[in-house]
């Protein structure tokens, strides 16, 4: 028999009596509830009293309000879209445009400024002096410089590239002018678009089919490969459809007609110009992120991927990276909501974001706060659903306690 006398004495297997709830200055609780409201009925008065006296004033000067003017015809000239738009479509349509352009410049520039991060990440520490230095040299200038500042160095350059008659042509097909970065395309139809939809679906059903496999390898041992999923899924699918829907293949080269070029795929000075120098920018702060996180992985961990035989970019792939992402991924959410922010500065070299269109609506209709209110709203939807994103990525990657 046990010996502990708590075992046997039964006052140790009471629960404790719980703390009623008394309606008394005194009780913590009720102090709380107390504090809480009070602070909730301030705030809700100086926002109740700010709305109110706003539309008091709007309407004593016979200022406009609402969102009406949405509806009406823009008469704005936008010079690069992602969806059909002319002047005679509505404000609406025209904010649409800015911030299918915002998001444009801001995914590009993210996946651009990451993989760019990551290699000057890895290089600062390479064992080779003058790699490493280089490297050093980037990362401090770049962060040291205003991003303004290398907006406008980047479209300066832009500008300073010859005109179309004497475009640089470094490759066939390509031109480099100042008004802009001309190249071969392909001319778009229905069975591309069938195609690159079957490509994502693939791509989605390929997570599903791994986690599939994982999981039978887990339960048998017997590991399946992937690639043949993979190829069929994301290769053979969408080819399939781009052949059975008559395999449309004409490229589009451009070639000089008058006093510029027609034809082809175009990069405007000004998207080329935002574009460059929110990567470089962003990529010196990603780079320092990248070394610091593969830094704090213990040594021992390269040291035993050693004793394995595997080569040094075995080593950074297989072991130590993926250990690192769980220091990485945090602070790399702050960068990927400041190359979004930042793109607001494209205002400065004349590319039509979501702020520069709602700059010109205001000018426009004298809506300014309506105007200022729907870019806002813009930014942050866009920054709440990056923060989700990575914040689900973290936790699926984070280390799981048993």
């Amino acid at each position: 028999m046990p010996n502990d006398a708590t075992t046997a004495d039964p006052r140790y297997a009471r629960r404790p009596p719980s703390k009623g709830f008394t309606l008394s200055w005194r009780d913590p609780t009720v102090r709380n509830i107390v504090w809480q409201l009070l602070i909730l009925g301030i705030v809700g008065f100086i926002g109740w009293w700010l709305v109110s006296n706003t539309m008091r004033n709007l309407e004593v000067r016979k200022i406009a309000t609402g969102f009406g003017f949405l509806e009406r015809e823009a008469g704005l000239p936008i010079g690069e879209y992602m969806i059909s738009y002319t002047p005679a479509d509505t404000y609406a349509r025209a904010l649409l445009v800015g911030v299918l352009n915002t998001l444009r410049v801001a995914v590009i520039g993210a996946v651009l400024a990451t993989l760019l991060g990551v290699v000057i990440g890895v290089a600062r520490l390479s064992k080779n002096w003058l790699v490493s230095k280089l490297s050093a040299v980037y990362v401090e200038v770049l962060r040291d410089l205003p991003l303004l500042l290398q907006l406008l160095f980047w479209y300066g350059l832009m500008q300073a590239l010859p005109g179309p008659r004497q475009a640089m042509n470094p490759v066939d097909g390509v031109f480099l002018s100042n008004r802009g970065i001309k190249f071969p395309w392909i001319i778009w139809e229905s069975a591309h678009s069938a195609a690159l939809l079957a490509a994502v679906l693939g791509g989605i059903a390929l997570i599903f089919v791994n986690r599939a496999l994982r999981a039978r390898q887990f339960a048998t041992g017997v590991r399946t490969p992937l690639w043949p999923f993979a190829l069929g899924l994301v290769a053979g699918l969408p080819v399939a459809i781009w052949l059975a829907m008559g395999a449309p293949w004409t490229v589009d080269v451009p070639a000089l007609r008058g006093f510029n070029f027609r034809g082809g795929g175009t990069i405007s000075p000004e998207f080329a110009a935002l574009l460059l120098g929110l990567v470089l920018y962003t990529a010196a702060f990603i780079a320092e992120i990248v070394r610091a996180g593969i830094q704090a992985i213990h040594s021992g961990q390269w040291e035993a991927a050693g004793a394995l035989g595997l080569s040094r970019g075995d080593q950074l792939r297989l072991i130590i990276l993926p250990q690192a992402l769980r220091v990485i991924i945090p602070p790399m959410t702050s960068q990927y909501l400041n190359i979004t922010k930042n793109s607001s500065l494209a205002v400065a070299i004349g590319y039509q974001d979501i702020v520069s269109i709602a700059n010109t609506t205001i000018n426009q209709t004298g809506q300014a706060i309506e105007g200022i209110a729907i870019i806002m709203m813009v930014y942050l939807t866009i920054s709440l659903s990056i923060s989700a994103f990575m914040n689900w990525y973290n936790a699926r990657i984070a280390l799981k306690e048993r």
